[in-house]
C-alpha cells in the first residue's frame, strides 16, 4: 500500500488534535478524521494499482480503427472519504474522430465522463433528501461526512435518480400492458397464508402556477395513494392478540384514477394477488376508487367502505333533520344510528331514512339530504356489513392508508411555504416510493451501498 507521509502537515495536525483531546467525544472524532484520511489513501492506492493493469484497447466507434494510448490522465472525484485523485490510461482514435476518447478503467469502475461525485455519496444525499428539505439535507450531509455539497447539487442528484425510477416504472407498465405479469416479490412462507388488503385514498399537494416561480396563488392537485399489505396477527408481551400489517407496499401518482389503475395492478401482481387466500379492498366513498374496485378487484375481493366515512354521512343526515322526537337531539339520533350501523343494521337505517324523506313532518329543504344519504348507504349496502367484517377479523377503517398519506406525502411535500413543480415533485415522489418499498439501492448500483457492508460495528 502507498505509504502515508507521516510528516505531512495535515496528518501532523490530526495527530496533534488527537493528543490534545481531553474528552471521549473529542478523541473519537479525532480518530474518525484520521480514519477517513487513511481510507482516502487506501482508495487512491487501489485505483493507482488498477490503472497499471494491462488492458486491450477497443476500436473507434466512428471509423473502426483501434484506439491508441495517449498516456495517463488525471481524474478527480468527490467521494464519501473526501476528494480523491488518480491517473488512468486514456485512449483515442488515431484519426481523431470526435468522441473517440475512452478510459477503460472508468468503464470498469462504472463512472461516467464528467461525473464529479461518486455513486455512494450521491445515494446518501438522495436518501437524506427523501426525508428532509434539500437545504437541511445538505447541512446534515456535512455533519455526517464533513463533505460540503450544495443543496442544488443534491436537488440535481434527486432529479437524476428519480428519472431513473420513472423510466423503470414506465418499462414495467409497458410490459404489463403487453400481457407480461411481473415477478412476485419473494415473501416469507407465513405471509403467503394470510390475507392481502388494499386501501386507497387521496391527498392534495401545493404546486406552483408558474414554472420556476413561487409567485401567484397555490395550485392544489390531488395525489392518489394505495397501500397493499398482508394482514396478520401478532401477540403482544401482555398476551393480547392484535392485528398487524406486514410487507407494506405503497403506490402513488400525481393524476387521476386512470393513472393509478395500472400502477396498482402492477404492485398487486408483485404482492401475489393471484395466490392470496383472501383479498380485501377498503376506501372512502369516492366514486373513482369504487369504480377501480369494480373494474379490477370486485371479482376476488371483499369491499369495505370506511366506517368513519359512512358515519360522516349519517351525521350529515342527523344534523340537518330538525323534526321528529322533540326529546331527541341530532347528536342523540346520530349516536343511535352510528351504533346500529356498526352492529349490522344498515338495512334498517336505509328504511328509516327513506321513511323520513317521505314524511310530511320533514321539511322540504331536508328531504334531498336524507335521500342522498339513503342512496349512498344503499349503494354500499354490501360494503357496510361491519358486524360481519369484525367477526372475520377484518378492519373497517382506512386509517392505514390515511397514515400512509401522512408519512409518504404530507410530511415531505406539505411543509411551510413549500410549492412544487410537477417534475420536481414526481422525481422525489418516486424516490420516496422506492425507499418505502425497499427498492432504493437498485436505482444507484447493482450491489448494496449500505454502510453495514463495511462498518466494523455490524
Amino acid at each position: 500500500m502507498q505509504h502515508l507521509d507521516w510528516n505531512d502537515p495535515d496528518w501532523q495536525r490530526l495527530c496533534q488534535k488527537l493528543r490534545t483531546s481531553t474528552t471521549l467525544a473529542a478523541i473519537v472524532l479525532s480518530a474518525w478524521q484520521m480514519g477517513l484520511c487513511l481510507a482516502k489513501l487506501i482508495v487512491q492506492q487501489q485505483l493507482g494499482e488498477r490503472a497499471q493493469a494491462p488492458l486491450s484497447w477497443n476500436c473507434c466507434r466512428g471509423c473502426g480503427a483501434p484506439l491508441v494510448s495517449k498516456g495517463f490522465v488525471k481524474r478527480q472525484m468527490l467521494t464519501l472519504v473526501g476528494q480523491i485523485e488518480w491517473k488512468r490510461r486514456v485512449g483515442r482514435c488515431p484519426r481523431r474522430c470526435p468522441g473517440s476518447q475512452q478510459a477503460p478503467l472508468d468503464e470498469v469502475l462504472r463512472i461516467k465522463a464528467y461525473q464529479h461525485c461518486s455513486t455512494e455519496l450521491s445515494r446518501l444525499g438522495c436518501l437524506l433528501a427523501v426525508f428532509l428539505p434539500f437545504e437541511l439535507a445538505s447541512q446534515l450531509l456535512l455533519q455526517l461526512t464533513g463533505i460540503i455539497v450544495r443543496d442544488d447539487t443534491i436537488w440535481n442528484w434527486v432529479q437524476g435518480a428519480g428519472q431513473s425510477a420513472i423510466e423503470n416504472l414506465k418499462l414495467q407498465l409497458q410490459q404489463l400492458a403487453d400481457g407480461q405479469q411481473p415477478q412476485v416479490e419473494s415473501l416469507d412462507a407465513t405471509l403467503l397464508t394470510i390475507p392481502l388488503i388494499i386501501a386507497a385514498d387521496g391527498v392534495t399537494v401545493p404546486f406552483r402556477r408558474q414554472p420556476k416561480s413561487s409567485k401567484g396563488k397555490i395550485l392544489w392537485q390531488e395525489v392518489k395513494i394505495a397501500l397493499l399489505a398482508r394482514l396478520g396477527k401478532h401477540q403482544t408481551k401482555a398476551g393480547e392478540t392484535v392485528t398487524r400489517l406486514y410487507q407494506r407496499r405503497s403506490v402513488a401518482v400525481l393524476g387521476d384514477i386512470n393513472d393509478l389503475k395500472p400502477r396498482l395492478q402492477l404492485e398487486a401482481f408483485r404482492q401475489g394477488i393471484t395466490t392470496a387466500p383472501q383479498l380485501m379492498w377498503i376506501s372512502d366513498g369516492a366514486r373513482g376508487f369504487w369504480r377501480l374496485y369494480r373494474e379490477c378487484f370486485a371479482h376476488c375481493a371483499v369491499g369495505i367502505l370506511d366506517f368513519y366515512h359512512a358515519a360522516q354521512h349519517l351525521w350529515q343526515a342527523a344534523s340537518t333533520y330538525q323534526h321528529g322526537n322533540p326529546a331527541r337531539t341530532p347528536q342523540q339520533w346520530f349516536a343511535a344510528m352510528r351504533h346500529r350501523l356498526r352492529h349490522g343494521f344498515g338495512k334498517g337505517i336505509i328504511k328509516e331514512l327513506d321513511w323520513l324523506s317521505k314524511s310530511q313532518n320533514t321539511s322540504e329543504a331536508t328531504k334531498p339530504i336524507l335521500r342522498q344519504v339513503r342512496d349512498y348507504l344503499k349503494t354500499h349496502l354490501d360494503h357496510i356489513q361491519y358486524h360481519t367484517f369484525k367477526k372475520q377479523g377484518l378492519p373497517i377503517g382506512s386509517g392505514m392508508v390515511e397514515s400512509a398519506c401522512k408519512w409518504l406525502i404530507q410530511q415531505r411535500f406539505k411543509g411551510t411555504g413549500m410549492r412544487w413543480s410537477e417534475n420536481g415533485f414526481n422525481h422525489l415522489l418516486h424516490l420516496r416510493l422506492a425507499w418505502v418499498n425497499g427498492r432504493f439501492d437498485p436505482l444507484f448500483a447493482d450491489e448494496s451501498l449500505e454502510l453495514k457492508l463495511y462498518s466494523p460495528n455490524r
